[in-house]
């Protein structure tokens, strides 16, 4: 999951010329982005590997049998901005790859929104037919994706006087810039972001691993290494456009699109096409799909729940939350990332410290038992999960509302949501430990298992 196109604009966008770090600055940024993700992925996913329980099921145990959809759908939403986005960088390289074909393509005025529309509904065809029709792509597509930026990497070191000459370019954008220590906090809470849905449903994955060291080893060797490394190809390659364009392109469509050749734009787009779908269908449909299942099982299926994501996801106009890369900074990962770090922190404080990693099989699929509540909800949770995330919500409406996401004469609270995962995550397992303080969760002398419920 670590080499796809998001993670390489996720770099790139750090060496922009609206964000304006030089390339070690970025790659370093995004390795403690990763090291200090990597710790709430691994707690989380220990109730997973122990339990073989799924990210709506331990959501259960805290916030209640029916109190979990709250979560579940929050990540799910989430889940289908990321659907939308993909699915849009997946319509520009599906333009880009007709109008090297039939140039003329280019002279339509709605040409990127048919593409678009296009790639949409070709994933929800899968959806309909079911994406056991994708296992195959899924198997090489990485390994080409990896093969197209090494390949970007040899263009740019080659065209930008060597290694030291492109690196060195980024340098270039450092004149009259923002320093780095402003850039840094909103710029590491963008890379704890990235990751932070995944560091919630990780249990989704580690059910199905071996051991605790398999899923710890597994996350700590692969997650920081692979994304480090494919990161840097995108510095290093963005640094370089500086070099040779006299301009950063941070969108590897669009660079490749510049580069000329139609034959490298035909490879480069059928190598962005195939990563989007297989990254899309895997990420990105599969958890939402499941987490809008678990609302009614009987009612909603899992091609429905697949449906309702697509639709959404181009309810949230993709278009524009990837339109800029410092609003794809401040608004999306940063916004997301304070809903994620409050749920994160729930989860952490009750699995590890209230329930000190024992649960109820039976209750966590049973309407009545330990984690009813109060009529299934736990209420504490929910305004554990309020509480923290109120203070950062100034922030967000000013960058959401300012071009470009940066606020130019920022307040006390623009400066907290340039923190926002880290004070939703501290403030809501603060708040969940004082509101649980002296309570246990409610037990039920009989418990009836004759209403169950069914996991997605």
């Amino acid at each position: 999951m670590s080499s796809c196109i998001p993670t390489y604009q996720l770099a790139s966008s750090l060496v922009s010329a609206k964000i304006g770090m030089n390339w070690w600055e970025a790659v370093l940024t995004i390795f403690l982005g990763n090291l200090i993700v990597l710790v709430p992925m691994i707690l989380n996913a220990h109730a997973g590997t122990k339990y073989g329980i799924s990210f709506p099921v331990l959501c259960r145990a805290s916030f209640g049998v029916k109190g979990a959809n709250v979560a579940a759908i929050l990540r799910a939403i989430v889940a289908c901005g990321w659907f939308g986005i993909q699915t849009w960088i997946g319509g520009l390289a599906l333009d880009a790859l007709i109008k090297a074909i039939w140039p003329a393509w280019g002279n339509i005025g709605a040409s990127t929104a048919i593409a678009f529309g296009v790639f949409w509904l070709l994933q929800v065809w899968i959806i309909l037919k079911g994406t056991e029709g994708i296992k195959v792509l899924e198997s090489w597509s990485a390994p080409l994706l990896l093969v197209g930026g090494l390949a970007l990497l040899i263009w740019a070191i080659k065209n930008g006087g060597g290694m030291s000459g492109i690196l060195n370019g980024s340098v270039k954008l450092q004149h009259g810039s923002t320093p780095f220590w402003t850039l840094f906090p909103a710029a590491l809470t963008a890379n704890v972001g990235y990751w932070a849905t995944l560091s919630l449903n990780i249990p989704d994955f580690t059910r199905y691993a071996k051991s605790q060291r398999s899923q710890v080893l597994g996350q700590a060797l692969g997650l920081p290494g692979a994304m480090v490394l494919f990161a840097f190809i995108g510095v290093a390659v963005t640094s370089a456009t500086i070099v040779i364009f006299g301009e950063a392109i941070w969108d590897p469509v669009v660079l490749i699109s510049r580069i000329g050749s139609p034959a490298i734009i035909v490879f480069g787009a059928l190598v962005i096409l195939a990563a989007q779908l297989t990254t899309n269908m895997a990420a990105n449909v599969v958890s939402p799909a499941n987490d809008f299942s678990n609302l009614s099982p009987r009612k909603i299926t899992y091609v429905t729940g697949g449906l309702i994501t697509a639709v959404i996801g181009v309810l949230m106009m993709p278009w524009k939350l990837y339109s800029d890369a410092a609003a794809y900074i401040f608004t999306w990962l940063i916004g997301y990332s304070s809903l994620m770090g409050a749920l994160g922190g729930i989860l952490i404080a009750d699995y590890w410290i209230v329930k000190k990693q024992q649960l109820d099989l039976k209750d966590l699929f049973s309407l009545e038992g330990r984690y009813t509540y109060s009529n299934g909800i736990n209420w504490r949770a929910i305004a554990a999960l309020v509480l923290a995330v109120l203070p950062v919500v100034p922030g967000f409406i000013n960058a959401a509302t300012t071009p470009g996401g940066q606020v130019a004469d920022p307040t006390l609270f623009d400066r907290l949501y340039t923190y926002a995962w880290f004070v939703t995550f501290g403030l809501s397992f603060v708040f969940y430990l004082g509101l649980m303080r002296g309570r246990s969760t409610q037990t039920v002398a009989t418990p009836a298992y004759t209403n169950p419920i069914t996991e997605s």
